[in-house]
């Protein structure tokens, strides 16, 4: 039986709460030069894509800018194209919400992109929730959450004709729009379409409409789950298993020894979640201002507030139920005997690869393997250098065992990912899913 090809994905950290800021090495988030070196490390790996994540609002706290985030962040689509003059293989995946754009300039921009960098171009499809960020846009709201993948499972239906059809019409609930793309036939037919949802409703527009979907799911159990899961969906809209490929995403730490891997984990947790961020995570739960609280010390004993509005605003809210992921903490909290911040760095970290060159390579290789995932889309705690140990002494490892390129055997994206062509038509007829159940 021959092994599976790896994927990898490689993100530039921006919209996150996983870089180090404060370490010497760390450098620049919004100059070009950040931007280069670490498309051009990511190249030489030979990883498939790139992927840029973009908040379109600086996000607050209390009425206050979130000192986490980044601020100036350039927008995604002038970085990537940017970055196409300067490399030559890797893809180009850009987030772009279809709540707050419309189909027809995005898809023009997104096609430009697959023309200028030779059909390596990519979209990460998400829905924006808020009326915090909604304000920036002439609509001035938000969509309600029962209307967000409506619109997005439409808004795809017309990027995909618009990129693959002369002439095109919509009509449907949110979009009314005909016309002439004016576009020529695309590299690679259409940009790759990448999805991040854990919910059902996520779940089911991937299986129906993305190539790649990005899972939170990183160790092998919970992988080999969600992978199944997702994976069965496929059928029922005729498509193969091999048609969306699953990308957990994941860190990497590398140490001379696995004892020094471990050390240096524990150090960049620390420097992660600082004291200050401890209580800020936690505020993001109890809805609550805690700055008064020491994050060397317990867990209030006071309930979260679910009656107000979020005081974290221009983020995606990871807890549903406050009441229930509070006592969750609690317990967690109790039964090892952890402060604040140490529960922090406990139930906030993401899935880490730790260890020498050698034991990473082989873990990755064995989720791979076992179904756990196709590959994964990893971040590094430094920008812009933190891919140059893992391309100099990890990618090696992979090649030699014959589960990763060599170099790139194709010219496009889509083709190096394994995915089937998409054809291009002259003519096609109207879409409407006005009369649809």
């Amino acid at each position: 039986m021959s092994k599976k090809q790896i994927i990898l994905g490689a993100q530039f950290p921006g919209v996150n709460n996983f870089t180090v800021w404060s370490d010497p090495a760390a450098g620049s988030q919004i100059a070009f030069s950040s931007f280069r070196h670490f498309a051009e490390t990511v190249e030489r790996g030979k990883f498939d894509f790139i992927f840029l994540a973009e908040g379109l609002r600086v996000r607050e706290q209390k009425d206050r800018f979130h000192e986490f985030d980044v601020a100036g962040r350039p927008n995604t689509l002038a970085v990537l194209t940017a970055l196409a003059a300067v490399t030559h293989h890797v893809g180009l995946i850009g987030t772009l919400t279809t709540t707050f754009n419309e189909p027809y300039p995005l898809a023009r921009q997104l096609a430009t992109l697959d023309i200028l960098s030779g059909g390596r171009s990519g979209w990460n499809m998400v829905t924006s929730p808020g009326a915090f960020t909604g304000a920036n846009f002439r609509r001035g709201d938000h969509l309600p959450f029962s209307e967000r993948y409506e619109r997005a499972r439409e808004f795809i239906e017309a990027a995909r004709l618009i990129w693959t059809r002369r002439e095109f019409a919509v009509q449907s609930k949110h979009f009314d729009i005909a016309g002439r793309s004016g576009l020529a036939p695309l590299p690679q037919g259409a940009p790759i379409i990448a999805q991040a949802g854990d919910s059902d409703n996520g779940r089911e527009l991937a299986a129906s409409h993305a190539d790649l979907i990005y899972s939170r799911h990183g160790t092998l159990e919970d992988g080999q789950a969600f992978y199944r899961d997702v994976k069965t969906r496929l059928a029922k809209y005729g498509r193969r298993p091999d048609d969306l490929k699953i990308l957990p995403g994941a860190a990497f730490v590398l140490g001379d020894s696995e004892e020094d891997a471990q050390e240096r984990l524990a150090a960049i947790r620390l420097q992660q979640v600082s004291p200050r961020n401890a209580i800020v995570f936690l505020e993001q739960v109890w809805n609550r201002d805690l700055s008064s609280y020491d994050p060397d010390g317990p867990l209030p004993e006071i309930e979260p507030d679910v009656s107000s509005q979020a005081i974290a605003q221009g983020r995606a809210n990871r807890y549903d139920n406050r009441l229930e992921t509070a006592r969750a903490w609690r317990e967690i909290a109790e039964r090892d005997k952890l402060s604040i911040r140490q529960l922090i760095v406990q139930v906030t970290a993401r899935q880490h690869f730790v260890g020498t060159p050698e034991t990473v390579a082989r873990e990755i290789n064995r989720h791979v393997q076992a179904d756990a995932a196709d590959g994964f889309v990893f971040a590094p705690h430094l920008t812009p250098t933190g891919f140059d140990e893992f391309t100099d002494k990890v990618i090696p490892y992979l090649q030699d065992w014959g589960v990763f390129r060599r170099d790139y055997e194709q010219p496009t994206l889509r083709a190096n990912l394994g995915l089937s062509a998409i054809d291009y038509a002259p003519t096609r007829p109207t879409y409407n899913s006005r009369s649809a159940p």
